[in-house]
């Protein structure tokens, strides 16, 4: 293994320091939460602490499938965060020199981690001028006899596409279809579909896996809890064993305060929906206003992935330094995806609707002085 730090980690706000930053528009979750903010008073001091089950909590594992007639709790496991279920997917499957398929731009994990196993990494460019759409019958076309992962993720990071169930069970089956490739899907945004969300990928066949975490959908990074999901019996022995040699179980407080929250996940997605939609509302406004920028706009999600106009003359680092050091606003550029830097993500969900607008409006303000050019008043 190969491992580097990446762009999106080295200069992520955690690591940047939160009070650097006055106006976050880079994170790609709804807002941090406390429990009591749900409702849920985390009175653990009675909870004994094992080590758990090595396959997680089943009173969480039952709660994640509560919505698929599919799933069993025996086809979760959990992971400490939706990064490890990405790790243990990619080192259980793939060796150097096995070929993966994987949908770009993405969430980092999903390409770094095989390009750490020495895999042979082929990315399948989702473009702007296509709306990021994927060509599923280009999938199928670049499958090889050494195909051992198809990696998608949707709602998609850090473009807020979607597929449709069609699309996604048409996936399936061209995973099917091969002797021993395997379809991964990053998941993580499904229950933030602003229509009908996709079905569980594991619901539609035992060649497909499915990765989710607490983290996104529900702004609880600080619990470590993410799952992976898999129908395949003998792989999910093969997946447990990775777990336990990495670290045997997970931690039972966050586990059981994961529960409550799931126990609760109807009344907490309608308050985060509302919000999602008041604020994509705010950048939908934004956009339309604009001159200077253009998006494909999101269909899921919490994040956008708008870009500079290839027309508008700007010196794209001098935009950067202006927007943070002169109107501290932080955005995800384009490189932490591979991409352009005239493209960038803007996370909206995360930060007040005061604070949102605030980092939009700083947005035209640097690129106008990156320009040259005065703010054009709308």
């Amino acid at each position: 293994m190969h491992y580097r730090r990446t762009p999106i980690e080295v200069e992520s706000p955690e690591q940047l320091g939160y009070a650097a930053i006055k106006n976050n528009l880079a994170e790609s979750a709804f807002s941090d939460r406390r429990l009591t903010d749900y409702g849920i008073h985390a009175d653990v001091g009675e909870l004994l602490l094992p080590y758990g089950d090595h396959l997680g909590s089943e009173k969480l594992r039952a709660l994640i499938v509560s919505g698929s007639s599919d799933l069993r709790p025996d086809d979760v496991l959990i992971t400490t965060g939706a990064a490890a279920a990405l790790f243990i997917v990619a080192s259980a499957l793939l060796e150097p020199g096995a070929h993966a398929l994987i949908c770009a731009p993405n969430y980092v994990t999903n390409l770094e981690t095989p390009r750490a196993i020495g895999a042979d990494v082929e990315r399948i460019e989702l473009r702007f001028e296509d709306g990021w759409r994927l060509d599923t019958e280009s999938v199928a076309h670049r499958l090889r006899p050494n195909t051992r992962l198809v990696s998608v993720t949707y709602p998609h990071n850090p473009t807020g596409s979607m597929i449709s169930a069609n699309e996604l069970r048409a996936l399936v089956r061209i995973v099917e279809s091969h002797a021993q490739a395997r379809l991964l899907v990053d998941e993580t945004y499904r229950e933030l579909a602003y229509e009908h969300p996709l079905p569980m990928a594991t619901s539609l066949s035992p060649r497909a896996l499915g990765v989710s975490s607490m983290s996104k959908v529900y702004g609880l990074p600080g619990l470590r809890v993410g799952w992976l999901t898999c129908r395949d019996e003998s792989l999910m022995q093969t997946l447990l064993a990775a777990k336990e040699q990495i670290f045997i179980s997970g931690a039972v407080i966050d586990e059981e305060l994961a529960a409550r929250v799931l126990e609760r996940r109807s009344t907490i997605l309608s308050l985060v929906q509302e919000t999602v939609r008041e604020h994509l509302a705010v950048v939908r406004d934004w956009m339309q206003a604009s001159d200077r920028f253009e998006w494909v706009e999101p269909q899921a999600g919490v994040v956008c992935f708008p870009r500079i106009r290839p027309d508008v003359g700007v010196d794209v680092d001098e935009f950067y330094r202006t927007l943070f050091h002169e109107h501290g606003t932080y955005v995800g550029g384009g490189h932490w995806f591979d991409q352009d830097r005239r493209f960038f993500r803007v996370g909206f969900a995360w930060p007040p609707r005061a604070e949102l607008t605030r980092g939009l409006e700083t947005l035209e303000a640097s690129a106008a002085t990156a320009a040259d050019q005065p703010v054009i008043s709308h």
